[in-house]
């Protein structure tokens, strides 16, 4: 396994349009390639932020015909990079879409793709409630794939709240997990980071989350704060929640086995029975 992974994380702040997002990913994989790289990782909905159904429709194809998928393999192997595409959404097939993510290989070969299990069906006071399920199908399968790197584990955005995800990546030895998000304010102000530190520091993994960030065409607002977490809990890069860019950093992924030989709460883990006292007041 190498042991040394150079990554460029992306903060962006997508358009309702295929276009515009491609050519912010243009621009930051030649800049990556140009800083040697290993790795570009971009946020959730980096292919299209678009909440006007019609026109978002008229637009989302099926993976095999999608533009920014296809726009990403092409970037890929021109520039011997990987990518780690966020997500973008594409037909499910049942009139839904679904929020899909894709690792490509420097080759330009998507080597996994994943579909968002956890769907944002919240209710924030004060705000009308967010029905992620009504455009979106959920996924069905966690996905763990091997890279030269190690085992990477996939996820995308609310699936941060789901511990027990992220526990199943690490007990099978995964070095870094992916968090592409698009936060909204007032969830990002109060949750993100802490989430964030929570699951590098339970699992002793790297955790990547770039997110989306400030205002965007549709009149959503994001929340920014793309971050690099390391396995013992320390924010790497925090890029803030104003702009969009580009931050490179190296990931030493011998500290994933230093972290957890030191807190082997993996090992440590045993099997229990819950027994729940009734009737006690």
């Amino acid at each position: 396994m190498q042991q040394n992974l150079r990554l460029c994380i992306a903060q962006m702040t997508s358009t309702n349009q295929h276009a515009g997002n491609i050519a912010f990913v243009e621009d930051a994989v030649r800049h990556a390639a140009a800083q040697g790289c290993d790795l570009l990782a971009l946020p959730e909905a980096a292919g299209m932020v678009n909440r006007d159904r019609d026109d978002a429709r008229r637009q989302i194809t099926e993976e095999a015909d999608d533009p920014f998928i296809n726009a990403c393999k092409r970037l890929a192997a021109e520039h011997g990079i990987w990518i780690q595409t966020g997500s973008t959404p594409i037909a499910s097939g049942d009139g839904r879409f679904l929020n899909h993510a894709n690792l490509i290989n420097a080759s330009g070969t998507s080597v996994a793709s994943y579909d968002k299990i956890h769907l944002f069906d919240v209710f924030l006071e004060g705000r009308p409630a967010t029905g992620e399920s009504s455009r979106y199908a959920p996924g069905a399968e966690a996905v763990l794939v091997d890279t030269p790197w190690g085992p990477w584990g996939l996820t995308i955005c609310y699936d941060l709240r789901f511990p027990h995800l992220y526990r199943d990546f690490a007990r099978r030895d995964a070095t870094v997990m992916f968090v592409p998000s698009a936060f909204t304010i007032p969830t990002g102000e109060a949750h993100w980071e802490v989430l964030l530190r929570a699951r590098a520091i339970e699992n002793g993994a790297f955790v990547v989350a770039a997110a989306q960030v400030g205002n965007h065409d549709d009149g959503r607002q994001t929340w920014g704060h793309s971050l690099v977490v390391d396995p013992w809990g320390k924010v790497m890069v925090d890029m803030g929640g104003t702009d969009p860019g580009l931050e490179v950093i190296d990931l030493d992924l011998g500290q994933v086995r230093r972290t957890r030989d030191q807190i082997p709460s993996l090992r440590n883990q045993r099997d229990y029975k819950l027994r729940h006292i009734t009737g006690s007041n």
